[in-house]
């Protein structure tokens, strides 16, 4: 049985890009946590301002409700950028992988700059980074720099979670 994964990184990092990639790859189903944020939440970031973590507790509790549902196998993407978030969504689905995709500001800020229309205002990236808190050892998952192609990350991401498995049951 597959445990599901949270394609986890600042916004511009390529979550929904590699999550979707990644679900097709394993044949598992995907969703964004974009699609779950309340409009309230939608309003809040597209004027500019920062969700803080009382935004973010119906939202988070969607995400882990979608991954409780897909224990056998799915792919979200979503920031979980702080561990107290992870956390919340492992209360629903104790066996989630990470894959975090890392990038510098200045390589994450040129990506995010590409994608006009999106409602996360690039002003608001720098928080996203002192915001953000890495994967600790005692978290499944792995991270992954975001500066190559889709297909090097998925690759590099299968054969890390086939190496720390010894094999693949994807």
């Amino acid at each position: 049985m597959a445990s599901p994964i949270v394609v986890m990184g600042v916004s511009g990092s390529g979550k929904s890009t590699v999550g979707a990639a990644l679900a097709q790859r394993l044949r598992a189903p995907f969703a964004d946590a974009d699609d779950f944020h309340p409009p309230a939440n939608i309003e809040k970031m597209t004027a500019g301002h920062a969700l803080n973590d009382d935004d973010r507790l119906p939202w988070l509790e969607s995400i882990g409700e979608w991954l409780a549902a897909h224990e056998g196998g799915g792919v979200m993407s979503c920031s979980a950028l702080k561990r107290k978030y992870r956390d919340q969504l492992r209360r629903h689905c104790a066996e989630i992988e990470f894959l975090h995709l890392e990038g510098t500001l200045e390589t994450i800020g040129r990506r995010q700059a590409s994608r006009p229309g999106h409602f996360m205002p690039a002003a608001l990236l720098a928080s996203q980074f002192e915001t953000l808190e890495p994967l600790e050892p005692d978290e499944r998952g792995v991270a992954i720099d975001v500066d190559q192609s889709i297909d090097s990350i998925i690759e590099s991401y299968i054969a890390t979670t086939v190496s720390d498995e010894g094999e693949d049951d994807r």
